[in-house]
């Protein structure tokens, strides 16, 4: 994990990913239980080159009694391209979606902004708490909706994937993302656990979700460029999105970030 006195790479990245990122970490650190999580060695802070730029990774992770990693990566390819990706995954033992969210930002502006909470439960739908809360927010028109790509049947009827095209819009974006945060993780603390039956259905869920998001052509092939095919296979499928092969029933609280 990235020492906390590290300066934070989000500093030097497009204003909407630093805002986002400084409502995600305020917001985890204001509903949550916090507690450390630690990566694979060598993983919390990367550098590579990417035709011939300087590419840096940062990565921060937490964990919570209802959350069995919460992930933060920030990353920033010379002056022509920084990214924000964030997923917060649940322990199995815990009905709860998978919120992600994620920014591409270039020369040009942003040119990708999505954020969703992801259902993992049996029925493939959101919880009827989470559908009334969703509803009620303030209905935000975009002037450039993106198409979601092939595999993308993860996500939820609420899924926002957008192009913002000015500064207002931006700010719809970041409110709206913020919204998503604010709801679970509100929804995340009055959870109770299920069953074990019901634990397995959940698991299988996030598993699916998992495995979906790994299909990433984009990101595998620019890890792949920078850092090698097998890397970028480690990193994909133990940073990005690992799949846990069982309920994670053996939380232990860590020792405080803050």
């Amino acid at each position: 994990m990235l020492e906390t006195s590290q300066p934070s790479l989000r500093q030097e990245q497009h204003p909407l990913i630093h805002r986002l990122a400084e409502r995600i970490i305020n917001s985890w650190q204001k509903y949550l239980e916090l507690s450390a999580f630690s990566l694979p060695e060598g993983l919390g802070y990367v550098e590579g080159k990417l035709e011939g730029e300087r590419l840096r990774i940062e990565n921060r992770c937490y964990q919570t009694p209802q959350f069995r990693k919460m992930h933060l990566e920030l990353a920033k390819i010379g002056n022509n391209l920084d990214i924000l990706h964030c997923v917060m995954f649940p322990r199995s033992e815990y009905p709860l979606p998978m919120f992600g969210c994620d920014i591409v930002a270039g020369r040009g502006g942003i040119s990708a902004a999505i954020a969703d909470l992801s259902p993992t439960g049996p029925e493939k739908t959101l919880s009827s708490s989470y559908i009334q809360s969703l509803s009620a927010l303030p209905k935000v028109d975009f002037t450039e909706l993106r198409e979601l790509p092939p595999w993308a049947d993860i996500f939820s009827d609420f899924c926002l994937f957008v192009r913002p095209h000015n500064a207002e819009e931006e700010q719809d974006f970041l409110d709206q993302a913020s919204s998503y945060l604010r709801i679970h993780c509100k929804e995340a603390a009055q959870s109770i656990p299920v069953s074990h039956q019901l634990q397995e259905l959940y698991l299988a869920g996030q598993q699916y979700y998992c495995t979906k998001q790994q299909q990433n052509d984009k990101t595998r092939r620019v890890l792949e460029k920078a850092f090698g095919a097998e890397w970028a296979e480690n990193y994909m499928t133990s940073v990005l999105f690992d799949i846990p092969n069982s309920p994670d029933r053996s939380y232990e609280k860590s020792v405080e970030f803050y």
